[in-house]
């Protein structure tokens, strides 16, 4: 008799439908650090340049924190040749002894094990950056090899790791009479898109923590290379150091910026302002030394109390009746650079990265603290007083002026037909997603591009001349430019408050200029344009910048494209080679020289063109720049020009 079918089946085969089985033997318990090898990225957010970075930022955080409890001054951080990184500080030293509840080592206990610290509990930190204790372990299981060595009691204690996994039992290896912790890692290119670490970037987030943390002497050197670089940071003005560092370059309204430190119900409120004469507004918020790009409940304090503040003194003093209606938020921050930073016990942090603060105890501390301090400063400093009102009047004055020029354009877009400005030559296409908004400079140059696009995909906007320096104007003034305002209308999103990206007519906004000074220039205007009123088009990786050939080579009958002097020298050479007919070369000035089917071949043909997408990875940097180069000050543009004179590239002669 035959079996059933039934029992010819191996045990936990997967059922007859190829479905795969789902029983015990499928749930998986990684133990010790085995989960941050595993995701690496649920813990340091990627495994690319900025996850490799945030390994020697997790480390210093632990070095801060020491600090911060006032049991450190001063903190190394040295680039050592073979991609290894020395974090070294002068703190109290991890304990060395047993740990009752692992029976190890304190320092094995850190090292290797998740949620292990001394910021949980007890008085060892009072506040701490490193909240969720998983910091050094993270970095202990994602380095190929790592050291750890801790001074204190008389002795030096020391243990090496592998992969999270230690190669020995901690031991004393030599004596000492000062305390520290040294820590060495070796970052694991099994884990890391990429191992090679980025002076500047560790320069730019230690300069801010030394500006944080006033007193606390920070040094990187860097012998990676044979010759030792070193750079120190030591600021003890703390947040007045910050603020004077971040409006460099800026005229002043104030001669005295107004600062604060002070604590409230056991939350540490220090705050720095001042006011310049630019259009920006420059906020900077921070938690316990951890940058919250996101703001939070300490910056909403802020900004109610410097609301309140400067309303109640204005109507005090007679610059508004009573009867009219105050300033608003956005007409006091108009010109105005904060730093916001904030220490408590018990931060609460909202998404994995710590973008927003949620504590709602940090807004009472930071409105009260403040709003005191405010009613202070301004009555001991009634020239600054005066200077910041009335700035903000003006602000309020544009403001109105601004809105009454949105609506003018947004009501000729709507109610008068006139949805799209007549120079654009729009696409077939409705979907935003495949359309494109190349943004040309001239008639000639769009006549071109009108008749070399593809009609269905690629819409072509012509810009007359240069549009307005928008760094220097207003918004009431820029709506009032034709060319401005074409531009806001084509692409649909409105601007200002108004602005919505979700209704972004082209994914993708293509700047297309001539290959010269004047290019450039434009090209200039119109990235200060977006990064200003449109950051948003930025940030979502829209907008792009097309790279026409600088020269066609010809010989003979053949002809290729260069799009730089490199390859310009590699064509002549190869072409050299083949015959002995003289080799033609034409630069191309301005894209009005090539005709539809040149342009389309070498510029704007999806298949092969080449471009360069517009990022702003360091928008605090970046506006410094924008401020200096397209600002009204000249001195700050001069003095930059002459710093980088001999470091400039692709300069037209």
């Amino acid at each position: 008799m035959a079996k059933n079918k039934e029992e010819n089946k191996p045990k936990n085969a997967a059922p007859a439908d190829n479905k795969p089985s789902y029983t015990a033997k499928d749930i998986y318990v990684l133990e010790g650090l085995e989960p941050v090898r595993k995701r690496p990225g649920m813990y340091i957010g990627s495994t690319g340049v900025d996850g490799l970075h945030h390994l020697i930022w997790e480390v210093v955080d632990n070095s801060i924190d020491e600090a911060m409890g006032g049991y450190a001054k001063n903190i190394r951080v040295e680039l050592l040749p073979g991609n290894r990184i020395a974090i070294t500080d002068d703190g109290r030293g991890i304990p060395v002894e047993i740990h009752k509840q692992t029976n190890k080592s304190a320092l094995e206990t850190v090292m290797t094990t998740l949620h292990a610290g001394g910021k949980f509990g007890g008085d060892s930190y009072k506040v701490s950056g490193g909240l969720h204790g998983v910091g050094v372990s993270v970095v202990c299981a994602l380095s190929k090899w790592m050291r750890a060595e801790v001074c204190r009691d008389g002795g030096v204690y020391a243990q090496e790791y592998e992969k999270g996994k230690p190669k020995f039992k901690v031991k004393k290896v030599d004596k000492c009479d000062t305390n520290g912790t040294k820590v060495i890692f070796e970052a694991d290119p099994e884990i890391f898109k990429t191992v090679e670490y980025d002076r500047k970037r560790i320069l730019d987030h230690l300069r801010q923590q030394a500006l944080l943390t006033k007193g606390v002497k920070i040094e990187v050197i860097d012998s990676r290379k044979g010759a030792m670089v070193y750079n120190g940071f030591y600021f003890d003005g703390g947040l007045l150091s910050f603020i004077k560092y971040l409006s460099d370059g800026s005229k002043l309204l104030q001669e005295q910026p107004f600062y604060i430190n002070k604590t409230f119900e056991k939350i540490e409120v220090e705050t720095s302002f001042t006011y310049t004469d630019e259009l920006e507004t420059e906020e900077l918020s921070f938690a316990n030394n951890i940058y919250t790009p996101d703001g939070g409940m300490h910056l909403t304090g802020f900004r109610s109390a410097l609301t309140r503040g400067l309303n109640d003194y204005a109507r005090r003093e007679e610059y508004i009746k009573k009867e009219e209606d105050g300033l608003t938020g956005d007409d006091l921050r108009e010109g105005l650079v904060v730093v916001v930073s904030v220490r408590l016990p018990e931060p609460q942090f909202e998404g994995q990265t710590k973008a927003r603060l949620g504590n709602t105890e940090a807004r009472t501390a930071v409105e009260s603290v403040i709003g005191e301090a405010l009613k202070d400063f301004l009555e001991r400093n009634p020239n600054d007083a005066r200077k910041i009102i009335g700035k903000c009047m003006l602000a309020a004055k544009a403001r109105k002026a601004a809105k009454a020029a949105r609506e003018t354009v947004l009501r000729k877009g709507v109610l008068e037909g006139l949805t799209l400005p007549g120079k654009l030559a729009d696409c077939s296409s409705k979907d935003p997603a495949e359309s494109e908004l190349f943004i040309v400079e001239g008639d000639s140059a769009g006549g071109s591009a009108k008749q070399g696009r593809e009609r269905r995909t690629q819409a072509i906007l012509p810009l007359r001349g240069k549009i307005l320096n928008v760094e220097k104007s207003r918004i009431d003034k820029m709506l009032i430019n034709k060319e401005i305002k074409a531009l806001v209308v084509a692409l649909g999103t409105a601007i200002a408050e108004s602005f919505d990206i979700s209704k972004l007519r082209y994914h993708k906004i293509i700047l297309m200029t001539d290959a010269d000074v004047d290019g450039a220039h434009i090209r200039t205007l119109l990235m200060t344009l977006f990064y200003r009123y449109f950051p948003q088009i930025i940030d979502n990786g829209h907008l792009c910048i097309a790279q026409p050939p600088l020269y066609k080579i010809q010989k003979g009958k053949e002809s290729k494209y260069a799009y730089s002097d490199a390859e310009k020298e590699k064509v002549i050479k190869e072409m050299t080679k083949k015959n002995d007919d003289k080799i033609n070369i034409q630069r191309y000035k301005g894209l009005g020289e090539m005709n539809p089917e040149q342009l389309w071949e070498t510029t704007m043909n999806p298949v092969n063109r080449s471009m360069k997408r517009v990022t702003v990875a360091d928008a605090v940097e970046a506006d410094k720049l924008f401020d200096i180069l397209m600002g009204e000050e000249v001195e700050p543009r001069k003095k930059f020009i002459q710093a980088h004179a001999l470091s400039v590239k692709n300069l037209d002669i």
